[in-house]
């Protein structure tokens, strides 16, 4: 199973909120690059980059720093957080970026998002952010409407092959991973699922691997010392 772990950004800073709450951010350190780093020398070889920033109300205001990391270190950097058109797809693969993840425009424009299948293939990924069984937009700060199974038949329609799905009312609150969700997902939809929220202890990393799950986001815990990033990487194969 591969391990992203995750830096959100902020300002230029790593940072977490609690279930999505911009009210209750946590700054955890003024350089991401140096969190990278000590990803890379944990052993990861990926990293879950998100831009809150661009989340709630799009642009690219921390793409600076995640070029910086994608030129900087060895990880394949996979990238979040309000793009919503080619351009700034373009921006960020064009920045190092191996992975664009779509959120609310993959909800909001179907039509969008298969141009971008179509055209970047396995480069594309969708971030499924559920809350109350329905797809959460903006930063998770909005409702769709949409539920998760009617959305990810969608994807699997559209030739989506990465699907990020987060549990919103376990990210961040260290409670675990909704395995029963990450199960469902992945027993059901022919994609490969990337669990995310609530990642809090080597047994989720365990059950998650067994469960036959291609990937899972560590987030809190890794900055809270929960989860040792070198043990999680060894669990994880």
């Amino acid at each position: 199973m591969e391990l992203f772990p995750a830096i959100d950004l902020f300002g230029g800073k790593a940072v977490r909120l609690l279930k999505g709450d911009y009210e209750r951010m946590t700054v955890y350190h003024d350089r991401p690059l140096e969190v990278a780093r000590d990803f890379a020398a944990c052993g990861a070889k990926n990293a879950h980059l998100v831009d809150l920033e661009g989340a709630r109300s799009g642009g690219t205001p921390n793409l600076s720093v995640i070029a910086d990391i994608a030129a900087n270190t060895p990880l394949a950097v996979e990238v979040g957080g309000g793009i919503r058109s080619e351009e700034v797809v373009k921006r960020y693969l064009d920045a190092g970026a191996a992975r664009v993840i779509l959120g609310t425009a993959a909800v909001t424009d179907p039509a969008f998002l298969e141009r971008m299948v179509a055209r970047y293939g396995g480069q594309i990924a969708v971030s499924v952010d559920v809350r109350d069984g329905l797809v959460a937009i903006h930063g998770w700060t909005r409702q769709s409407g949409v539920t998760c199974e009617a959305f990810m038949q969608r994807l699997c329609a559209l030739g989506v092959r990465t699907v990020i799905c987060t549990d919103i009312s376990r990210d961040g609150a260290m409670r675990g991973a909704n395995r029963a969700l990450y199960r469902a997902l992945n027993e059901r939809y022919a994609v490969r699922i990337i669990a995310s929220g609530g990642v809090s202890a080597m047994e989720d990393i365990r059950a998650l691997r067994e469960m036959g799950l291609y990937g899972a986001i560590i987030g809190k815990a890794y900055y809270t010392g929960a989860i040792d990033l070198r043990a999680a990487m060894e669990e994880a194969v």
